[in-house]
């Protein structure tokens, strides 16, 4: 990743939880934490998916070739940031596919820092190969930088359309901006994620994170990137809604 130009110290800023004040809330919010998410490492047991430099490769895995393809494009929430291969959440999905004894094969092709636009620079490379399901959860760092809400819609939109027109049936998962952002900005950018779903008629996870954003114990000391136990809950949120999805195409 390039190195980033110098910023201004970033405001320290919390999730609110009900019934807490929004200045005591045990989760710092998305626009310090999302620092990490942007510009934090990657451990080597965490590298997400990344098209080799220069390279023509194919996502075909040789033992299983045959097998119907399921994309989880997104950033390092994707990857799985600061836990082990197997424990991001598409590590976790491929496990629970094959226990349930689906055939599919899953790629994390989660990277970390990703904005909108970064996934649709690459989706060309992802949709290589037929993929028969196609899971986006990308605009956190979009968010992050304060990036027009409209430019991650087109983002978003461009890939939904590039992936339906491919032949995969896109399930969208949305993020939430705490209200920190102001008000304004802070509807815009929600506002976008349910507007695609209905446009699109789309499957859709309205808060990738439900069950775990603003539980210390479900995250990373960096307060955003979940825990393997975290992630867990995570997988399960995609599971619902991928499942009928899966079944209805059997």
């Amino acid at each position: 990743m390039d190195e980033m130009p110098h910023r201004a110290a970033q405001p320290v800023l919390t999730y609110s939880v009900a019934g807490e004040s929004p200045r005591f809330a045990p989760v710092r919010m998305l626009a310090a934490v999302l620092f990490a998410i942007l510009l934090g490492p990657l451990p080597a047991s965490a590298q997400p998916f990344r098209p080799p430099a220069g390279a023509n490769a194919s996502l075909s895995d040789s033992a299983s070739d045959s097998a119907p393809v399921i994309v989880a494009l997104g950033d390092s929430l994707t990857a799985g940031y600061g836990l082990a291969e197997e424990e991001s959440y598409p590590s976790l999905l491929q496990a629970h596919l094959r226990q349930a004894g689906y055939p599919h094969r899953v790629v994390n092709a989660g990277v970390s820092g990703d904005t909108s636009a970064g996934g649709l620079a690459r989706l060309d490379w992802v949709l290589q190969q037929p993929v028969q399901v196609l899971i986006v959860c990308l605009g956190a760092n979009d968010g992050l930088r304060g990036l027009e809400p409209a430019a991650m819609r087109d983002n978003l939109e461009a890939i939904i359309v590039k992936g339906s027109q491919a032949g995969a049936t896109v399930i969208l998962a949305g993020i939430h901006l705490p209200t920190n952002y102001g008000p304004a900005y802070t509807r815009r950018f929600d506002a976008v994620f349910p507007a695609l779903a209905r446009k699109y008629q789309l499957v859709f996870l309205p808060f990738l994170l439900e069950g775990v954003a603003a539980k210390p114990a479900l995250n990373q000391a960096d307060g955003i990137h979940p825990t393997a136990k975290g992630t867990r809950i995570v997988e399960a949120n995609v599971w619902k809604v991928l499942k009928p999805v899966l079944d209805a195409k059997r």
